[in-house]
């Protein structure tokens, strides 16, 4: 009966936060997801030296510190993570998605999204950016920066942290992004 309530309660948790802008609701939360989101790319390069790359030379990127995603036959996901442009902070965002077919299970993970030029970034900020149900992102391993390469101007990483589930697209995702700058102060203000 356990095993049958993991996934369940993952998808549920997944599917109330799917409508989610991605902002934090407190300066709080803004700086718990700031040190979760640096842990993440700690995580992530400690697992393949060979993504500073993506680090270094991307024009932008997104990471989501813990997507959550559960499945039964119709699977749910989301996270909310941190949007960087030449390595400076630029804003939030949010992954969520839906999909139906083969899959199992629940997991959390972190997810980094690299933008190789302002086309594949604007197309992200302005919520047109979705992958389509064949995208797949490369699990974070040893080496796996070196062999990947952009498609469409974007790469994605995915670096399981608990979990196992059995289901390796992420197709059908889709992206929110929250400008700093429109931002402003409104976090103090909550």
């Amino acid at each position: 009966m356990k095993c049958f309530l993991t996934p369940c309660v993952l998808m549920l948790a997944s599917l109330l936060t799917a409508c989610s802008s991605g902002v934090p609701n407190t300066a709080e939360d803004a700086a718990l997801r700031h040190t979760q989101v640096n842990q993440a790319i700690v995580d992530l390069k400690e697992k393949d030296a060979s993504l500073e790359k993506y680090f270094n030379h991307a024009y932008a990127y997104a990471i989501f510190p813990n997507v959550i995603a559960g499945g039964l036959g119709v699977g749910g996901f989301s996270g909310n993570g941190e949007v960087y442009q030449g390595g400076k902070f630029v804003g939030y965002s949010n992954v969520s998605g839906g999909n139906i077919g083969y899959q199992i299970g629940g997991q959390s993970f972190v997810q980094a999204v690299f933008f190789q030029n302002e086309a594949a970034f604007s197309n992200f900020k302005t919520g047109t950016l979705e992958f389509d149900a064949k995208a797949t992102a490369v699990a974070a391993k040893s080496g796996a920066g070196a062999q990947a390469d952009y498609a469409n101007g974007i790469v994605a990483f995915a670096l399981p942290r608990k979990g196992l589930m059995v289901q390796a697209a992420i197709g059908g995702q889709k992206f929110s992004f929250q400008p700093a700058d429109k931002i402003g102060n409104a976090l103090d203000k909550k």
